[in-house]
């Protein structure tokens, strides 16, 4: 299930819970507890209470346990494979044509707005350390771009289903989460993943979750499978 901090109830006094450490308390539980189901659509701003300028797309994952038997049993045990994970940013303009991308053979948009952190090729680190992270200055972003999806694939070909702690978020300036996706548990046999979508709404940026499975190497196998959300 894809979930998603929201605000609804709290931001409208959000004054309020700055000032009281026992609201602020129940405000960070609230965050935490609501579920964005997919195809749900909410307004970045309102969720933060405040207009976003930031945010960041963050892919984690870690490297895969592998039995190895050995030579007539002589040095069977497990053994760590790395797994290539990725992230991307897809643009496209209101007639839903692919305008640019960011991934890990382009690390930035045109524009400049829009920054890859590299590639990551085989996971690894600190439960819930992100590999692989896309940061977003909306504020820059050209309004002939009018909607970016984030997908993520599994260039190695793994299914998520056999990768541990793999998830990906989205993420607010201050390191608050907007939304996540655990692919370890939520993956099955597929190989990519249409994760959520930004795009413009009365001159204000809203999310639609969308959690769409797919099979593909790179964001260019989704392509027709993301047609339907543009």
């Amino acid at each position: 299930m894809m979930t998603i901090q929201t605000v609804e109830n709290f931001g409208r006094n959000r004054s309020l819970v700055d000032d009281n450490p026992a609201f602020t308390a129940k405000y960070e539980e609230i965050r935490m507890a609501i579920n964005l189901q997919k195809g749900q659509r909410i307004s970045l701003e309102k969720e933060a209470g405040r207009g976003l300028n930031r945010v960041v797309m963050g892919l984690g994952w870690g490297m895969k346990q592998v039995q190895s038997k050995g030579f007539l049993g002589i040095g069977a045990g497990s053994r760590q494979k790395a797994v290539d994970l990725d992230a991307s940013c897809l643009l496209f303009d209101a007639a839903g044509a692919l305008i640019d991308t960011v991934w890990f053979r382009q690390l930035a948009s045109h524009c400049g707005s829009i920054q890859h952190s590299g590639d990551d090729r085989s996971g690894g680190g600190e439960t819930g350390t992100e590999n692989e992270r896309i940061s977003l200055e909306l504020g820059r972003i050209p309004t002939a771009a009018q909607t970016l999806v984030f997908t993520v694939n599994s260039f190695s070909g793994e299914s998520f289903t056999g990768i541990p702690n793999a998830f990906c978020r989205l993420v607010d300036e201050a390191g608050g989460e907007i939304a996540r996706f655990d692919l370890t548990l939520e993956g099955g046999d597929y190989t990519g993943l249409i994760m959520s979508k930004l795009y413009r709404h009365n001159s204000e940026w809203k999310m639609q979750a969308i959690g769409e499975h797919a099979e593909g190497r790179t964001f260019h196998d989704l392509l027709p499978a993301l047609k339907p959300y543009l």
